[in-house]
């Protein structure tokens, strides 16, 4: 039995071999048994439920991880949350610029479809209708915080690991925002607010992938920095929350970021299209011949 796990997790090299199908198994499996009946469970209960949900992915990355075997890939994770000289605060802080950018462009730019200027403006609540301002404010940076570890601990490094880094982006932002699929059925999330149109609705989980080009630049920029991507997150979650952009000018916005995303890519290409660390990642990371 220990033969054949070793065959599964480790490459003819020795190197540990990611699981990235089994890891979406699992992070959806353990989020939406808990979403789904927080659909059906108004309140202080769904709203727990949807907390527990929102650990998964950080609960499985972490127990992906601990459980492989691999020492480095153990030591790649502690050194991705804690080794804060990781972080190019520099570029971490141009994404942040540049994501606030976007937002100025789309409120401008939503001018043209008949939206006004009020949107410049801080929102009172929080769209997590139900729950509370504190709720909701933990809520926002909890899943900056613990999705992050989930999704950089390890599954963006799982499927990197086949292949190169614009494809692995294409790939996560499509799932990860399918992931939040439940959440449109659950009375008051935002995701649920978008019913009223399904563009909104169509909208929200396009913009995931554009989105996951963007982290995926942060997260390399900064060596697989967690941190760096945990701080972006908060950004870009609570710009999204507090700024009065309306669901019209969020369509627009995810136009924007699409439109900078390939001007990301194009200029680094490199960073998105070597192959120098496809089935030897940790080996790659950290210089090792």
């Amino acid at each position: 039995m220990e033969g054949k796990e070793k065959t599964l997790t480790v490459n003819s090299s020795g190197e540990y071999k990611y699981r990235p199908v089994f890891f979406f198994t699992m992070a959806y499996l353990f989020t939406w048994i808990f979403w789904i009946p927080a659909i059906f469970l108004p309140g202080g209960p769904g709203a727990i439920l949807m907390f527990i949900g929102l650990l998964a992915p950080g609960v499985v990355s972490t127990v992906f991880v601990m459980k492989s075997g691999s020492e480095p890939l153990k030591q790649d994770l502690k050194n991705k949350i804690v080794g804060f000289y990781k972080v190019k605060w520099g570029n971490v802080l141009w994404a942040i610029v540049v994501f606030a950018l976007v937002i100025v462009g789309s409120i401008l730019l939503s001018l043209a479809f008949g939206q006004s200027l009020d949107q410049f403006a801080f929102t009172e609540d929080f769209s997590f209708t139900g729950v509370g301002i504190a709720s909701a404010f933990i809520t926002i940076f909890v899943a900056s915080i613990i999705e992050e570890v989930g999704w950089k601990g390890y599954c963006e490094d799982s499927i990197g690991y086949y292949m190169n880094w614009f494809w692995e982006s294409m790939i996560f932002g499509v799932f990860w925002s399918l992931w939040h699929l439940p959440l449109i059925f659950i009375p008051g999330t935002y995701q649920a607010g978008l019913m009223v149109n399904p563009l909104y609705v169509v909208n929200f989980f396009v913009s995931g992938i554009p989105m996951g080009f963007v982290i995926t630049w942060v997260y390399l920029a900064s060596d697989r920095s967690i941190l760096a991507c945990m701080i972006f997150h908060l950004f870009v979650n609570f710009m999204q929350e507090k700024i009065a952009m309306t669901p019209e000018t969020k369509c627009v916005e995810t136009i924007v970021i699409t439109l900078v995303t390939v001007i990301i890519v194009v200029i680094k290409k490199d960073m998105f299209f070597e192959t120098r660390h496809v089935g030897k990642l940790l080996e790659t990371i950290h210089g090792e011949k």
